[in-house]
């Protein structure tokens, strides 16, 4: 599964907002079809600049998310570094173009379904979803010190108030479990 960061979250929401704010989509075209749209919002670069730098290469993206360097393994194209360095791995790409990781089709709002690969609602529903489930893990993985859950309880005062007009102020809400 992808590397939860703020920056792949965020890629995934926008290319959903693209794709329902009626960007290009055509699943057949390496620039406009499920990775290529998140690629257009990984790497700045428009669906006719990723399908020229595609096409340097072999077919679809699961065949090119397999060329790797037989050293170091690192992804030979430019655009899958791209992907990679977002924290997806080959597999993650697979799945994008696909629409068929499990987890993703479990995290769907109305439960799990199967997608269709080629449909641009289902490839939005795709994006939203694991978008949410990678924000979950990333909050999971915060851990916040008890320290900052020792608030005292504090009066809240403005120059001009009197004594009498002073509002107590306390806080017991503990958003994220503690160390």
């Amino acid at each position: 599964m992808a590397k939860p960061s703020i920056a792949l979250i965020g890629a995934l929401r926008e290319a959903a907002r693209r794709l329902n704010n009626g960007a290009h989509y055509a699943w057949g075209h390496h620039g406009a079809c499920n990775c290529g749209q998140l690629l257009q919002v990984i790497t700045h670069l428009d669906e006719k600049e990723i399908l020229i730098r595609a096409h340097s290469g072999p077919g679809e993206w699961t065949e090119i998310a397999a060329e790797s360097c037989p050293v170091t393994g690192a992804p030979i194209d430019l655009l899958l570094s791209s992907l990679q360095a977002a924290g997806l791995t080959p597999t993650d790409i697979h799945h994008i173009e696909y629409l068929n990781d499990k987890k993703v089709l479990q995290s769907l709002p109305n439960g799990f379904r199967w997608l269709k690969r080629n449909l641009k609602q289902d490839v939005i529903d795709y994006f939203e979803a694991f978008a949410s489930l990678l924000e979950d893990q990333l909050l999971r993985e915060i851990v916040v010190p008890e320290q900052l859950f020792e608030m005292r309880a504090f009066e809240m005062e403005m120059p001009w108030q009197t004594d009498d007009e002073k509002i107590p102020f306390q806080t017991t809400h503990r958003p994220f479990s503690a160390v």
